[in-house]
């Protein structure tokens, strides 16, 4: 259903893009987003320091203070102080950003890094743990479901597969919330996310259909944005070999009664291989989609988890 649909929009840090908007003039462009990424989204550049009137090239900003109201200030010039300037642009692009899918910031970065960014005490030595970048955290905090991901690590092929599943289910959301919120459409969201979340999060499927089940009782506007909150939240978690392994048994149910005794084993030795970690992902998927071909099912042909991205990103053959 992918390639029907226009392509997500993310907003990204501009260095990582090539764009020469660092202190130094220079770039971090990541191969990744600008190459392997950019097939697939329509990309916002973003570059917080220039937004609020920084010059390029500039002396270098850093994180002072206490990592949960940190200052940033010049390395140079300590009295140039840019803290309420980066959030308050943090305040307007998360405003005038508001058909974006998700965000990738650029990694230790004191205007945009998501965590563990360098914070120096007043001594001069760095404190344990960091801190979070002006923008970023204030971006976050305003916009608190939409996903976000800095760029070293999406080279993690587990982290990267999750965030992306995670935009394109902000994406379709996005697209239920345009088309006009029913409570049909919250439901067969719901349907189609099902095992999705159940590999993700199989507390909050639980927890999630029963709040489903009341549906009917409440505000739909309210309800959907609390319904979806938690939603998004869940798949945040990362799934795990045993909880794909679950998902899969369950999907290979639904062809107990249309398979061959030696197609029901070679299915059943996959899915434990993959559980095993001798095969990725991607190979007991691809044969239960090659049977699901074959026998179809209504209801398990609307599950996003069988294609939750483009099957181009090959993000499931490293999982």
């Amino acid at each position: 259903m992918h390639t029907s649909m226009p392509k997500p929009k993310l907003a990204i840090s501009a260095c990582l893009l090539g764009a020469n908007v660092r202190f130094n003039g220079g770039h971090k462009e990541s191969r990744l987003c600008s190459q392997s990424l950019a097939e697939h989204f329509e990309f916002v550049p973003v570059c917080p320091e220039v937004g609020i009137g920084l010059g390029t090239p500039r002396q270098p900003i850093r994180l002072v203070g206490d990592a949960q109201s940190p200052r940033a200030v010049g390395t140079v010039q300590r009295e140039l102080d840019v803290t309420d300037a980066l959030r308050d642009y943090a305040e307007r692009m998360a405003g005038e950003l508001d058909d974006i899918c998700g965000h990738i910031l650029m990694q230790r970065s004191p205007s945009c890094g998501m965590e563990r960014v360098k914070l120096y005490q007043d001594n001069g030595y760095p404190a344990e743990g960091g801190a979070a970048g002006i923008y970023a955290a204030r971006f976050m905090a305003l916009r608190p479901d939409l996903p976000v991901e800095e760029d070293g690590r999406l080279n993690d092929p587990v982290l990267r597969e999750n965030f992306i599943t995670r935009v394109y289910a902000y994406a379709e959301w996005q697209r239920l919330c345009r088309a006009g919120l029913s409570r049909r459409g919250v439901l067969q969201f719901h349907a189609r996310y099902k095992y999705q979340l159940l590999a993700n999060n199989p507390q909050a499927y639980k927890e999630l259909g029963r709040q489903l089940a009341s549906i009917a009782q409440h505000d739909l506007e309210q309800f959907a944005a609390d319904y979806f909150s938690r939603l998004i939240q869940a798949l945040r978690r990362t799934a795990s070999r045993g909880s794909h392994s679950n998902v899969l048994q369950h999907l290979f149910g639904y062809l107990k009664h249309a398979l061959s005794a030696e197609e029901k084993r070679d299915t059943v030795q996959l899915i434990e291989q993959y559980r095993e970690g001798i095969v990725p992902l991607v190979v007991p998927l691809t044969l239960l989609k090659y049977h699901f071909r074959r026998h179809p099912h209504p209801y398990v042909a609307q599950q996003a988890y069988l294609q939750p991205h483009p099957e181009r990103l090959s993000l499931r053959n490293a999982l």
